[in-house]
């Protein structure tokens, strides 16, 4: 089995208990996770063979982000460590009305200061065949651009092939800092993934007829939307989570595939959600882990919506899910029942 490299930023997530507003008591509950890391866990979890590559420091604090991974038995050997801090997330979960919210306090963290002389891409794709990272490696800045690019480039000269979640965050960079390094970068890229924002928001490709905020998607513009993205840049794939947000708890939640002539769409879930971050990451993961394996167009849908369906049930950014609690829920036992 060729290993499955993914790199990126991994943060110390520190979040209130249930859904205490911050600081309305005096706990935060401390995890690690990261757009790139939780696809790694994910994988490791569906008993693939994972990497993570990133930047660290060389302290405790560091150590038990490499530890988070190690217990998943995802490969932490090419992390490269220095620099002064882990980038730190905090999270407030949203209930009913009131949507969630993401502080972050990431600048100038190790990754975020890395060099390109910190990655040996030739030994990291060395046994390689699948490379993944999102919008939101290069959106930090400094060398990230760079380095994202010269992974692609030695990726791609390898034969791997290379998937990308667009991942757009207002809060890193603008949208024209987006679109000129992802244009560069995406000329790479053979799987594109993205939610219904994305693609708008990154390179000015929307989906006609949808309402966003009013929960109102219009399949035959996304059919649109990822003909365009494949078009444009040669994308053998496209995927998109189409999500329909009735309140912070309540999500309807489905997702399409375009394989470069057919649009196939997923079974829709309503989701009664225990903490969605990490979602997008593990319907990266799962579609990764199909297409891998060689499913069908449908069953890759099926299997990458149902995967991140399940995310969406459990606490923290880590999908700790299997593949048969995958396969069941994708077959449509949604049930919920008692397993005994």
């Amino acid at each position: 089995m060729d290993r499955i490299v993914t790199f990126g930023e991994i943060m110390l997530r520190l979040a209130p208990n249930g859904y205490y507003r911050f600081f309305q008591d005096d706990q935060l509950q401390a995890t690690f996770g990261g757009g790139e890391a939780n696809v790694a866990v994910c994988l490791a979890n569906f008993g693939m063979d994972a990497a993570f590559v990133t930047k660290l420091p060389e302290n405790p604090i560091g150590q038990a982000a490499v530890n988070s991974l190690r217990y998943f038995g995802v490969d932490t050997g090419f992390i490269s460590r220095g620099g002064d801090r882990i980038g730190i997330y905090f999270l407030e979960k949203g209930a009913s009305q009131r949507g969630s919210v993401c502080v972050y306090d990431r600048a100038h963290s190790a990754i975020a200061e890395a060099s390109p002389s910190d990655f040996d891409w030739d030994k990291i794709f060395d046994g390689a065949g699948w490379f993944h990272f999102t919008g939101i490696t290069p959106a930090l800045g400094g060398d990230l651009p760079k380095i994202c690019l010269e992974a692609c480039k030695a990726a791609k000269e390898r034969g791997v092939k290379i998937s990308c979640d667009l991942n757009y965050r207002a809060k890193l960079w603008t949208r024209d800092q987006a679109r000129e390094a992802m244009t560069d970068l995406c000329e790479y890229v053979d799987v594109c993934i993205c939610n219904e924002e994305d693609a708008k928001d990154v390179f000015g490709i929307e989906a006609e007829g949808s309402d966003i905020t009013g929960g109102v998607l219009n399949t035959d513009g996304y059919r649109s939307v990822a003909k365009q993205l494949a078009d444009r840049f040669g994308f053998e794939k496209v995927a998109i989570t189409l999500r329909s947000s009735i309140s912070a708890n309540d999500n309807d939640w489905q997702g399409m595939l375009y394989d470069g002539s057919d649009c196939l769409f997923s079974k829709k879930y309503h989701l009664h959600i225990v903490d969605r971050v990490g979602g997008g990451d593990s319907f990266g993961a799962g579609l990764i882990y199909s297409l891998v394996n060689g499913y069908l167009p449908q069953d890759t849908i099926e299997f990458a919506v149902a995967a991140s369906a399940l995310k969406h049930s459990i606490e923290g950014d880590l999908n700790r899910v299997t593949v048969s609690e995958v396969k069941k829920l994708a077959g449509g036992d949604g049930s919920g029942r008692v397993q005994r």
